[in-house]
Parts: C-alpha cells; sequence; structure tokens
C-alpha cells in the first residue's frame, strides 16, 4: 500500500446513509476492516436512527442529528475502551443504520377460511385481507433480536412472520366476538383496532409496532354467497306468478324484435300469447261467465329470526342470550330494566327498559295466589 493510499485511510471518516429503496430496513456502514477513526463525523437523517457496535457489544444508539465519534460525547465507548490513538486504530466497530419511517401499504390475508359461529347462519367459514403499516420503534431490540449480523435487511424478511401473526389474532377475534357475518362490514374499523391492539404485545418484543391496521374485506365461500343470492333474489321478485307473467311477456317481446328468428320466433310468441290468453279467459264451469286465471300464492315470508342479546355491566360484557335466557335472568333479578344492552342491528347500547321487545319481561307478574 502506498504512502497515500494509507493517508487517505487515516483522513476523518464522514458515515451516513441514504436509502432509495424503500424496502431496506437495517443497513450496515461498510468500512475497509470495520475500522472507525477517532473523530469521525456521523450524520444521522430523520426517519433514522444508528446503532453503534463495538467488537461485537452494542455501544451506543444515535438519534438524528451530528456527531463527532470522540470520547467527549460517547461516554459508552470511553468504558468499553479509550480512544487515545490519532492515526491508528486498534478496534473493530460497525455502525448500523435502522429506518424508523412507517413500512405502509403492506399486505396480509387468510390463506385457509377461518371457521365462526354466526347468531342466524350458524357455523360459518369466511376469509379476509387487507393493508397494514408497521415501523420500528426500538432499533437496539430490533437489531439483537432479528436482524443479527446482517448487512442489508429488507421487510421482506419479516412480512411473512406479521402476517402469520395477523391471521393469527384475527383468527381468534372473529371467532370470539359473536358478530354476525351481515354485520362486519360495519365494524371493519373496531375489528382493525382491536387485532392491532392484540398483536402490540407480540411486536413490542420485536422491536416493532403497528400504528394502523386495515380490513379491506371480509367475504364467505362461494356456495354461501349464490344461496344468499338466491335468497335476496326471491325477494325482490315478490309475487312468483306476476313474475312469471312478466318474464313470458318480455319473451315475447324480445322474440317479435329478433329478426333472425324466422317463423320459428314469431310461432313461439303466437303460441305464448294463445296460452296466456287462454289463462286469462278460461270459461267457468256449467258455462258460467270465464274466470280469470288462478294466481299462483306467493310463498310465506321467512319465519323471523329471534334476536340475542349481549349485557353489559361493569364495563364487562356477556352474552349472547336469547331472548328465554333473559326473562330468566329477569326472574332471578340479574337483569333490570337500567343494564345496557345490544343486539346486532341496535344503533349502540340502550337500557333494556327503553326496548319494547324486552319491556314485556318487567311486566309480567304472577297472578294473585288462590284463596286459602
Amino acid at each position: 500500500m502506498g504512502i497515500l493510499d494509507f493517508l487517505s485511510g487515516q483522513f476523518i471518516d464522514v458515515i451516513h446513509w441514504t436509502d432509495d429503496t424503500r424496502d431496506t430496513m437495517v443497513w450496515r456502514f461498510e468500512r475497509e476492516g470495520h475500522e472507525i477513526k477517532y473523530g469521525a463525523k456521523l450524520t444521522v437523517r430523520e426517519g433514522q436512527s444508528a446503532v453503534f457496535v463495538h467488537e461485537g457489544q452494542l455501544a451506543d444508539v444515535f438519534s438524528p442529528g451530528l456527531y463527532l465519534l470522540e470520547t467527549n460525547n460517547m461516554p459508552v465507548m470511553t468504558s468499553l475502551q479509550h480512544w487515545d490513538h490519532g492515526f491508528q486504530s486498534p478496534f473493530k466497530s460497525e455502525i448500523y443504520f435502522v429506518n424508523t419511517t412507517r413500512f405502509n401499504n403492506l399486505k396480509w390475508g387468510t390463506k385457509n377460511p377461518v371457521i365462526c359461529r354466526d347468531p342466524e347462519f350458524g357455523p360459518v367459514r369466511i376469509r379476509a385481507f387487507g393493508t397494514y403499516t408497521t415501523r420500528v420503534t426500538d432499533p437496539a431490540r430490533f437489531l439483537t433480536e432479528i436482524v443479527g449480523t446482517d448487512g442489508e435487511f429488507t421487510m421482506d424478511e419479516i412480512s411473512f412472520q406479521i402476517r402469520n401473526i395477523i391471521v393469527q389474532e384475527f383468527s381468534r377475534v372473529i371467532a370470539s366476538a359473536g358478530i354476525p357475518v351481515l354485520d362486519m362490514a360495519a365494524n371493519t374499523a373496531d375489528l382493525g383496532k382491536l387485532i392491532a391492539t392484540e398483536i402490540s404485545a407480540t411486536l413490542e418484543s420485536y422491536g416493532l409496532s403497528i400504528p394502523e391496521l386495515y380490513i379491506e374485506n371480509i367475504s364467505l365461500p362461494p356456495a354461501v354467497e349464490e344461496a344468499l343470492d338466491k335468497r335476496t333474489s326471491m325477494g325482490l321478485a315478490g309475487d312468483l306468478g306476476k313474475f312469471t307473467q312478466y318474464s313470458a311477456a318480455e319473451a315475447m317481446t324480445a322474440a317479435a324484435r329478433n329478426p333472425d328468428g324466422g317463423g320459428m320466433g314469431a310461432g313461439l310468441g303466437m303460441g305464448m300469447g294463445m296460452a296466456m290468453a287462454q289463462n286469462m279467459a278460461r270459461p267457468g264451469p256449467w258455462g258460467a261467465a270465464p274466470q280469470p286465471a288462478p294466481q299462483t300464492q306467493a310463498p310465506p315470508p321467512p319465519p323471523p329470526v329471534e334476536h340475542v342479546w349481549h349485557t353489559s355491566e361493569g364495563g364487562k360484557t356477556s352474552g349472547p342470550f336469547s331472548k328465554a335466557s333473559m326473562g330468566r335472568m329477569v326472574a332471578e333479578g340479574t337483569l333490570k330494566r337500567d343494564t345496557y344492552v345490544w343486539t346486532p342491528g341496535q344503533d349502540g347500547w340502550k337500557r333494556a327498559g327503553e326496548i319494547v321487545e324486552l319491556a314485556q319481561l318487567f311486566t309480567v307478574l304472577p297472578p294473585p295466589p288462590p284463596a286459602s
């Protein structure tokens, strides 16, 4: 090595990091022989932290700012080894830059359906997916627990583990929440906050946090969705007899407008028209006046869905309870008029005495006792 190379290696170092990859979480400053000179300048920008590792031991963590690596402002380094050599560094040191900004638009989702018990449909399987945001809150712990000696650690290396933690907590929260599937779309914001709170303790041990977690969609299996679509279509159709006549009239109109159908389209339209006319002008018995065609009766509406109730007392919730169970609770004195209750579809918690369906339970009194 020439004299110029030797002198250039002994000049004051300028240690800094500018990241343009958008997915790098930790980057190690590379120096020949890992020699950090006495008096080197360390620049830590906003959204970064610098972790100083001296001879394999974590020495200090630097927040954003400009630092001179001297013993005067590095008491931790002074206790490890004296820096009293101007042109020779008898030790090895490393500096890891940690990105403390938020990593946004990270994906999560359930690989397999989650089984939960719905108050209306019974056991159902659901899937969900969404996005989340994470950031490093404790650079020293993140370096020691996750990164190790990796010179360039990216978000992809830990995103799979975070997704597994989110899915595990989502499955547990959904299975125990008791929220009907049809009402989950209205509660995705609260569910996202609840899941983020539940996984915060686990991620804190990694030196990470999740500031935001979003549930974009909760879906049912295709067979269940098809059954729901049929049920919705039946509700929209109304009277099936009138709906059948309307469909026949539409088919006649379409056949008449089809020029390529020829005689077949015309014959089909005439046949359907004659059948409808015969149905509408069918003669009555014994030469009586023509009577209108019998109307197909609409199917009876589905039976009403029994409400299930949740109670709240002392900051704790219980349930769900059926109306019969609520009646027994009134008889036992554990449910009162001022007890707060909630049922799916209800706007917030209300007192039991304010709900007509439950107020009846408090007015049912036994008859007078028989005469002795």
